[in-house]
C-alpha cells in the first residue's frame, strides 16, 4: 500500500496576473526538489490541503494554486476574461515568478485537460505528466454529461433532481438555463443553482458516495465558484476547437505520461483515457476499480505509487 504524505506549505503567496486577477499559490516539500505543478479540477474547484498528500516532501517541490475565480484567488467566481488560454498564460506567469523553467504536471479531471493543453503549447517546459480521470473537453462528452446521455443512464435519480430545477421546455438542453440562473442578480438564485449543479456532480464522484460526504463537501462552499465557472467553460466548449487535444497529441509524444482512470468513472468516461493512451503510444495507462474522485482508495494509492516511481526517473 502506497504511503500518503503529510505536507505543509513552506511558502504562501499571491501573484497579480492579467485582467485584474490575483492568484493564490503555495509551495510544499523541498524548495530544492523536483518541481511539480498541481492543477485542480472543476473548473472552479480550487485547491485543498488533501491535495498535497501525493508528493514526497523530501523529493518534490510541489506548487499548488487556485485558478482564476477559484479558492482564494480573486475576484472570486468571476468568469470575465476567464478562459483556458488565460489559465495557460497564468501558469507561465506563476512559473516565471517562482523562477522555474521546467515542471512536472499533475492534473485530474479538468486539471488533466489543462495539463494537456499547457503541454501542447509549452512542450519544452514539461518534464512529465501524471493524469487522473482524463477529460478531453470534446463536445460529445460535454453533451453526454449535461444533456443526459451516459451519466443519466447510471444516475437517473441525480439527473432527475437536476432537471427538476429547469422548465420542461428547456430540459433537452438545461445548460443555458443554469448559466442564466447563475448569472442572476439575486444571490439566493445564484447560490441555489450552483449548489444543485455541485450536488449533481458530487453524487457521481465516488463508487460509494454517501449523503453525509456530499454534505461535507458542500460545507466548504466550493460550489459557489465551481457552479458558475464550470458552466461558463462548458457552455463555451472550454474555449477549444473540438478534438483539439487528440489532434495535437504528437506534440506530447516525447513527454513521459502516466494515466490513471477509474473503471467506473461516469463523469469522465474510461474511453477518454483509452483514446489518449492510444494517441500517446509511450504512455502507461492504469484502470483501477474506482469512480472519478481522487479520494477513491484505489485511485489515491495509484497516484502516490506513480509519483514515487517518477521521483526515481526525474532525479
Amino acid at each position: 500500500m502506497a504511503k500518503l504524505y503529510s505536507n505543509k506549505p513552506y511558502k504562501k503567496g499571491f501573484l497579480k496576473v492579467s485582467d485584474g486577477y490575483t492568484l493564490y499559490y503555495e509551495l510544499c516539500g523541498n524548495p530544492k526538489g523536483i518541481p511539480v505543478l498541481y492543477l485542480h479540477g472543476g473548473p472552479g474547484a480550487g485547491i485543498w490541503p488533501k491535495d498535497r498528500r501525493y508528493f514526497n516532501p523530501k523529493i518534490y517541490n510541489a506548487i499548488l494554486f487556485d485558478q482564476r475565480g477559484a479558492g482564494k484567488s480573486r475576484p472570486f467566481a468571476s468568469t470575465k476574461n476567464n478562459t483556458t488560454w488565460k489559465l495557460v498564460e497564468d501558469i507561465n506567469a506563476l512559473l516565471g515568478h517562482l523562477g522555474i523553467e521546467k515542471v512536472f504536471l499533475f492534473g485530474g479531471s479538468w486539471g488533466s485537460t489543462l495539463a494537456l493543453v499547457y503541454a501542447i503549447k509549452n512542450p519544452s517546459r514539461v518534464t512529465g505528466m501524471l493524469l487522473r480521470g482524463v477529460w478531453l473537453a470534446d463536445r460529445e462528452d460535454m453533451e453526454k454529461y449535461y444533456m443526459g446521455g451516459g451519466a443519466a443512464n447510471h444516475f437517473p435519480d441525480a439527473w432527475e433532481r437536476l432537471i427538476g430545477n429547469v422548465p420542461k421546455s428547456m430540459r433537452k438542453n438545461p445548460l443555458p438555463y443554469f448559466v442564466r440562473q447563475m448569472n442572476s442578480r439575486n444571490r439566493k438564485i445564484r447560490d441555489k443553482y450552483a449548489k444543485e449543479m455541485a450536488i449533481y456532480e458530487m453524487t457521481m464522484l465516488m463508487l460509494d458516495m454517501k449523503k453525509k460526504t456530499v454534505e461535507k463537501y458542500l460545507k466548504r462552499g466550493t460550489y459557489k465558484s465551481l457552479g458558475p465557472l464550470e458552466t461558463h467553460y462548458i457552455s463555451n466548449h472550454c474555449f477549444l476547437e473540438d478534438n483539439f487535444i487528440l489532434r495535437n497529441s504528437k506534440t506530447l509524444s516525447r513527454i513521459p505520461t502516466v494515466i490513471i482512470h477509474g473503471r467506473y468513472d461516469v463523469i469522465c468516461r474510461p474511453l477518454l483515457a483509452w483514446k489518449l493512451h492510444k494517441a500517446l503510444p509511450k504512455s502507461r495507462l492504469y484502470f483501477v476499480i474506482a469512480g472519478h474522485s481522487s479520494s477513491d482508495k484505489k485511485v489515491e494509492e495509484k497516484l502516490v505509487e506513480e509519483m514515487d516511481k517518477f521521483a526515481k526517473v526525474l532525479k
